[in-house]
């Protein structure tokens, strides 16, 4: 800021100027006027107005290099039209991913992929918005483009560049992952002695299956198109690597090849692999009972050999942990004991393979079983009352699989006529299994550690989910196998992103919460002078600037504070 002196025949007026940015040129706004020599003189009495107006200035300047900046009065006007197309409002959430995204140095993993290929455009640039829009507002590769430019910092690319970069993205998709895996470890220690592994699909609004998308087992029950999408995350529940298979291969296939990958490209070598039942073929334990590794894998009781159930669900020989003492658990007290978890444990050796089965029993669990299967029985019961020609196949988890549909005639005798009841001898079969839950292991650890380990196995589904409904992962829009890879390739950075913030914040707030805070952390443009937030400062909002080391939430935030925060989002 300096002083400017306008004169005229008959006065002369001191001003405080200081130079701004409007739309990328400079220009000279009056800060403050601080009135006529002849009214300084009078208010200033035996003192000289240059002398105080020069001083004035220089405390002005003094407190602004503090970060001590004086008050700021914007002025409008009631009869003034605002522009038309001029853009006053931009939000200002997504710094606090860039600066997770630099920190994971995604920048100079693209600079390093960008000298490898011939092309002008900014990697980088187009990565980040790819993966701010994925978080903030998630929508097509169009949308994504034209969202960016209400970030406060404006894209620098064009729509066409970013199909461009999807190709080189996919190209470069393993290279990405180990990289941001390296670069990982220099935030944080990574919990790589556990590895969950969990599969999912995603379907396309497409009629015709081809090259990854294909007709397969939708676990959305779409009956569209679908890709598979396998996920390995850590410990800590940071994801660690993804691969993108066929939609209609089986998913016990797709474990293998993405760990195959993990010991070459991360180079780790020993850890435990965590699954469920679906993906525990007998040749995935048998690849990961060698070379230092172990798995943990949920076992259906249901599909143990006759010997093995009838041990499973034996009343008699139950433990608590940290007990010798033996239980019956047909004689539990229903509430003393709802929260307590019984469990049992034995060796057994199949087709060259030792493994530890070990059941667990819960009255909590029990409970919780038949409450669903209960609602699924009032849903059956409703299909039979008000529609049951809609009735079709059903899977192992579809209410619809206790309708039981019986041809016969008035006397009884099996004819055209359809009736409909419920199965009563499937309930009661289904009703022995309830409150049990097993597990099988190579590993020699206490039956306490074991389901310790396999009870975090929710974190890898609630990747998926949030991958699914916040992030709108589906259905997927893109038609090239290059572009759809690239697609997930930024979603699973984003969701790396997303868990390193719920981390910082030590997981006090829901996701829903984190990402409509952020989507709602607006800021209106005040020309020449800085941004005022205009979004609800809450707990979230504290806590988030304490976890980051710095604010956006002053009354106003001027130029110069927010090019600094730029610079701390970037690491520069």
């Amino acid at each position: 800021m300096r002083l400017q002196i306008s004169r005229s025949k008959n006065a002369a007026s001191f001003y405080v100027v200081k130079s701004v940015y409007v739309n990328g040129k400079r220009t000279n706004k009056v800060h403050e006027k601080l009135g006529t020599y002849k009214e300084l003189k009078a208010k200033l009495g035996d003192k000289d107005p240059y002398e105080w107006a020069k001083e004035y200035v220089a405390e002005l300047n003094r407190l602004e290099k503090e970060g001590k900046e004086p008050t700021v009065i914007a002025k409008y006007s009631p009869s003034k039209l605002i522009k038309k197309g001029e853009q006053r409002s931009f939000n200002g959430g997504y710094l606090f991913l860039q600066k997770i995204y630099h920190e994971l140095g995604l920048n100079k993993i693209c600079n390093e992929i960008s000298n490898k290929y011939n092309f002008e455009y900014n990697l980088d640039s187009i990565l980040s918005r790819l993966i701010y829009g994925r978080i903030l507002f998630p929508s097509s590769k169009l949308s994504t483009y034209e969202l960016s430019s209400e970030l406060l910092e404006p894209p620098d690319f064009e729509l066409h560049q970013i199909y461009r970069a999807l190709e080189v993205i996919a190209k470069e998709t393993d290279f990405i992952q180990s990289s941001l895996y390296q670069n990982s470890l220099l935030l944080s220690k990574r919990n790589s002695g556990i590895l969950y592994y969990d599969c999912t699909n995603y379907f396309f609004e497409i009629e015709e299956g081809e090259g990854l998308k294909q007709y397969g087992l939708s676990k959305d029950h779409k009956p569209n198109p679908i890709v598979q999408m396998g996920l390995f995350m850590d410990g800590d529940g940071i994801p660690l690597a993804f691969s993108v298979t066929e939609g209609n291969k089986n998913e016990q296939l797709t474990l293998k090849p993405l760990e195959k990958k993990i010991l070459s490209d991360f180079k780790l070598s020993k850890f435990v692999v965590c699954t469920d039942a679906g993906l525990a073929s007998h040749s995935n334990r048998k690849f990961n009972d060698k070379g230092g590794r172990a798995f943990i894998t949920t076992q259906s009781i249901k599909k143990l050999k006759a010997h093995l159930k009838k041990w499973a669900l034996d009343p008699n020989g139950w433990y608590l942990p940290g007990s010798l003492k033996t239980y019956n658990i047909d004689t539990l007290d229903e509430e003393k004991d709802k929260e307590k978890i019984f469990y049992k444990e034995r060796w057994i050796k199949e087709n060259n393979l030792e493994q530890k089965l070990i059941v667990t029993y819960s009255i909590k669990y029990r409970d919780y079983q038949r409450k669903v299967r209960n609602s699924q029985i009032e849903r059956a019961l409703k299909a039979i009352d008000t529609n049951p020609s809609k009735i079709n196949k059903s899977n192992q988890n579809d209410y619809k699989r206790f309708i039981k549909k019986t041809h016969c005639t008035d006397d009884g005798e099996y004819a055209e006529n359809e009736i409909y009841s419920i199965d009563t001898e499937l309930i009661n079969k289904e009703e022995a299994f309830d409150g049990f839950y097993a597990v099988c292991t190579n590993l020699d650890e206490a039956a306490t550690e074991i389901i310790k380990i396999n009870r975090r196995r929710w974190e890898i589904e609630e990747c998926f989910q949030i991958l699914k409904s916040e992030f709108k992962a589906r259905p997927v829009y893109l038609k090239r196998d290059d572009r759809i890879t690239a697609h997930f390739t930024a979603c699973f950075i984003a969701l790396i992103i997303f868990r390193i913030l719920e981390k910082r914040l030590n997981e006090q707030f829901t996701c829903e919460t984190i990402i409509h805070s952020l989507r709602k952390m607006n800021f209106k443009l005040l020309k020449g002078e800085g941004y005022e937030p205009i979004y609800t400062r809450t707990d979230f909002t504290d806590a988030l600037h304490e976890s980051f080391g710095f604010r956006t939430d002053y009354e106003i935030v001027t130029l110069k504070q927010m090019k600094k925060i730029f610079k701390i989002t970037k690491n520069k």
